[in-house]
């Protein structure tokens, strides 16, 4: 199988608003100071743990919203760790991933003419991604997306705590692979300073042996590195998965 490749994507959003993190609590909230002295307290759009990623008083950028339904106007949108922007909102990688897809930009699922986010599966989960109508392929490809933001020393690791549904979703994946489709696990790694991407075994082992089983089950594993600026996401590379 030749090497993947990747075109350059851009997921535009709008992360103007400057500040630095005071704490983040009760997992969808985080209080904040503004570079003009207002403290508010902002939506957290991360279920993990964020470990490494919210160290108080590290500069951070908002995006706003003028919805009236809104309880909190602003989301933090992103984190600086060292000279890298992370971007902590989960919902963006799937954003950024959609894109890439349907212009065909990351040559593995190229091809694909119809790209269906949020389906169920047979096995009653619900999967970020199935593509199908492909020139040569008869069969679907599903694909779960990951946002990856735990990194250290230029190696990012996926989990950053443990998760039951990640464990879930990879067996579903396998029984995908198993039904003679095309099933794979994309992780997106939101930030430019990562080298490479592997389980945290430390964290979640568990998880860990189950990527392993599914990758020796026929499951692709993928990861992406994106460069995180106050205006876009911008899909720029191919990381090798360790397993």
């Amino acid at each position: 199988m030749s090497q993947p490749t990747l075109r350059p994507v851009s997921l535009p959003i709008e992360a103007t608003l400057r500040g630095r993190l005071v704490k983040r609590y009760k997992r969808f909230l985080a209080d904040v100071v503004f570079d003009d002295g207002r403290e508010a307290t902002v939506h957290c759009p991360n279920p993990g743990s964020m470990m490494g990623t919210q160290a108080p008083g590290s500069a951070i950028r908002c995006s706003t919203s003028d919805n009236p339904k809104r309880k909190l106007r602003h989301t933090l949108e992103m984190i600086r760790v060292g000279r890298a922007w992370v971007g902590l909102h989960a919902a963006r990688a799937n954003d950024v991933a959609r894109r890439a897809l349907e212009t065909g930009a990351y040559s593995p699922f190229a091809g694909y003419a119809t790209t269906q986010p949020e389906v169920k599966t047979e096995e009653g989960s619900r999967l970020d991604f199935r593509l199908s109508d492909h020139p040569d392929l008869d069969a679907p490809c599903w694909i779960e997306v990951k946002s990856v933001t735990l990194c250290a020393d230029r190696h990012a690791r996926f989990p950053d705590a443990v998760t039951e549904r990640g464990r879930r979703h990879l067996e579903h994946l396998v029984a995908r692979r198993e039904a003679g489709e095309r099933a794979a696990l994309l992780y997106v790694v939101q930030r430019a300073d990562a080298n490479d991407v592997a389980p945290a075994d430390d964290i979640d082992p568990a998880y860990g042996r189950t990527l392993r089983e599914a990758a020796a089950a026929g499951v692709e594993i993928h990861a992406l590195s994106a460069r995180v600026t106050a205006d876009r996401i911008r899909l720029e590379r191919v990381l090798p998965v360790l397993l």
